[in-house]
């Protein structure tokens, strides 16, 4: 998942994110990130539903068109 890093590299990542947010901001932090992953996977699947729908209504016409 994180490719070439390695466990020194996530600890010090880890650290950085500790000190420029402070404990008390990582929860509501990660909450955020969960909330906008949540709406973005949504918000996708939407859109395939859309064209779905399209795609399918197209493939009605062309068949009643050719009936």
């Amino acid at each position: 998942m994180f490719g070439s890093l390695g466990a020194t590299e996530i600890l010090i990542i880890v650290l950085a994110i500790l000190i420029l947010f402070g404990a008390k901001k990582i929860p509501e932090l990660a909450q955020g990130i969960g909330k906008g992953m949540k709406e973005f996977k949504k918000a996708v699947r939407d859109v395939e539903d859309d064209i779905k729908t399209s795609d399918d209504d197209k493939k009605k016409e062309v068949k009643d068109k050719n009936s």
